[in-house]
């Protein structure tokens, strides 16, 4: 058996402060650890595939440790799901190199931010997804987010006071699309700044309610200066989606 595994999980992280373990509450990361420990009898590492903020959610996450034991992998998603909390699932599970990294063999992530525009909330949907009142015009904020499209210099597209100093990011793929009260916009790249995905939606938002004019984005991208875009949106609206680890996989535009 090979000595590292891979797993892809699931969770809904309201309840949690991110991925990565602090010392201000629970965790997925030290979530994952207690599991493991659970279950292989001793504490080990968890290398994750990137770092998530407090409330964000993901539908897919992708993490690595080295087994103890050995263990059938059918037997250890089974097995993990049944002592993790409901609010973390793990949904595959296989065997990788001992080198395999899962943030730094990553050759682009998938990132979606949720909104649904009804005249009034939506209980089922409270803590998921962004309510706007207003109607929301997803076809102009699908046209706006073309322009996100290429290789950028996004430095207007992060959290003020972020040490980064490499801010040039190329997305692959970018799109909003409806689904019922649902409208969903989502976006691939090779990495993303710090509130990146969130500045970005809430630039398209303010295009949607006419504060900013899609064609005024361009020139916002190549300005760099984050007071000229939109909010930063809630972390419960956004979800890590999919991690892509075969350059074949990733959807361009």
């Amino acid at each position: 058996m090979s000595s590292r595994i891979l797993l892809a999980i699931r969770y809904n992280g309201a309840a949690f402060v991110g991925w990565q373990v602090q010392k201000n509450g629970k965790s997925v990361q030290e979530q994952m650890q207690d599991a493991i420990e659970e279950i292989f009898g001793q504490r080990v590492g968890v290398t994750g595939c990137s770092r998530t903020d407090s409330g964000v959610h993901a539908m897919e996450y992708c993490l690595c440790f080295d087994p103890p034991r050995p263990m059938e992998l059918k037997r250890i998603a089974f097995a993990l799901n049944s002592v993790l909390p409901e609010s973390i699932s793990v949904r595959a599970c296989r065997e990788v190199s001992a080198d395999f990294h899962p943030r730094y063999h990553a050759v682009a992530k998938e990132y979606i931010y949720r909104f649904y525009d009804s005249p009034a909330p939506d209980p089922f949907l409270n803590g998921l997804a962004f309510h706007e009142r207003k109607g929301l015009d997803q076809p102009l904020m699908d046209r706006a987010a073309k322009h996100f499209i290429g290789t950028h210099d996004f430095r207007g597209f992060m959290s003020t006071g972020s040490k980064i100093e490499d801010t040039v990011r190329t997305i692959y793929s970018c799109g909003v699309e409806r689904r019922g009260d649902e409208v969903i916009f989502k976006v691939v790249g090779d990495g993303f700044l710090y509130n990146m995905v969130r500045i970005m939606a809430g630039t398209l938002l303010f295009i949607s309610m006419g504060r900013i004019a899609e064609e005024e984005l361009p020139a916002i991208i190549e300005r760099g200066e984050r007071a000229a875009a939109g909010k930063t949106m809630p972390a419960y609206g956004l979800y890590l989606n999919r991690v892509y680890y075969d350059e074949k996989e990733v959807p361009h535009a």
